[in-house]
């Protein structure tokens, strides 16, 4: 069996517990990585250790971890948007708070349900949890997911997704003003090492490449700002294309030049949210070549209702 992963110690990890040194390197938590240690499956200089081990430069890391069982996604009823569909793929506009596929402690209520009912059975390529998901948004990010529905569409989506030929354009609300109109952010992405739950700017983390451009700001003056002569708040509307796919990658990106999505709990440093009760990003339009006709197909997906009622407030300059 290929391993999962094999490397060997660095000097940055000379000093780290087992645990938490394999939880850098593959997408699982500390704690279920102590698990894999305690059960055999990682192995240093072709030995068992235990979590607790502390390693040295130049140590030989090999983990051998099984695959998840995963249970079967189930249908369920759940009115979705359904923009286009044919035998092969299927185009849906996903609504804010939904979950894009089961995952543990969220097993229904998500995409992948709703389109098993109204769809029908879907590849699985990508795992039973996952059936016809080729990428994904996150739970509280609206807008467009191009789903396969066959197994050749699959097949061509994931293929054409490896070769970043599926154009994604997002729209997102941030605190302040880029510095330019128009922009790079080329920040490789990992794990937060403060907390596993997040993700965050890291030597060492995985490539991630957004553009932007900045389409409309605004100048927020609220009457405590009029009494103290103090200058507005600034925000903007960022149009936003990804080259890369990584988790969080917009909204961490966002945070890391210091203009952070409105709304954004996680990487929003504390900002108010200025009535959304989730981020506002907003997966807008959507480009791609048809993988089996190769026809061009082009999508667009209006504001949903929250947010297009925050740009409205901020172009009158009520919001609060």
């Amino acid at each position: 069996m290929t391993p999962t992963a094999a490397f060997d110690a660095t000097a940055d990890d000379a000093g780290l517990r087992l645990d938490v040194a394999v939880a850098r390197r593959i997408d699982r938590s500390r704690t279920a990585c102590a698990l894999l240690i305690r059960d055999g499956h990682v192995l240093v200089n072709g030995a068992a250790v235990k979590a607790s081990y502390v390693l040295a430069a130049g140590d030989h890391v090999v983990v051998d971890a099984p695959a998840p069982i995963e249970p079967s996604a189930k249908p369920e009823a759940i009115p979705i948007r359904i923009v286009f569909r044919d035998s092969d793929l299927c185009v849906v506009d996903k609504p804010a708070g939904m979950a894009t596929h089961p995952a543990p402690g969220t097993a229904r209520g998500t995409l992948v349900n709703a389109l098993l009912a109204a769809l029908g059975p879907l590849p699985a390529i990508n795992g039973v949890l996952r059936p016809g998901i080729v990428h994904r948004l996150d739970k509280d990010t609206s807008g467009l997911l191009v789903v396969a529905v066959s197994e050749r569409g699959m097949r061509g989506l994931s293929r054409d997704m490896a070769d970043r030929k599926v154009q994604r354009e997002y729209d997102a609300v941030v605190w302040g003003r880029p510095a330019q109109t128009r922009g790079v952010i080329d920040a490789p992405l990992g794990r937060d090492p403060g907390d596993r739950t997040k993700y965050a700017v890291r030597d060492g983390g995985r490539r991630a490449v957004t553009h932007y451009r900045v389409a409309e700001t605004f100048a927020l003056r609220s009457a405590e700002h009029r009494r103290l002569s103090a200058p507005p708040l600034e925000l903007a509307l960022l149009h936003l294309t990804l080259d890369t796919g990584r988790t969080h990658q917009i909204r961490v990106h966002c945070a890391a030049i210091g203009d952070p999505i409105v709304g954004d709990r996680a990487y929003g440093g504390g900002r108010p949210a200025l009535g959304m009760r989730r981020q506002a990003l907003h997966a807008a339009r959507l480009r791609f070549e048809h993988p089996v006709t190769g026809k061009a197909m082009s999508f667009t997906a209006p504001w949903p209702e929250d947010f297009a009622a925050l740009v409205d407030r901020l172009r009158d300059g009520s919001a609060t």
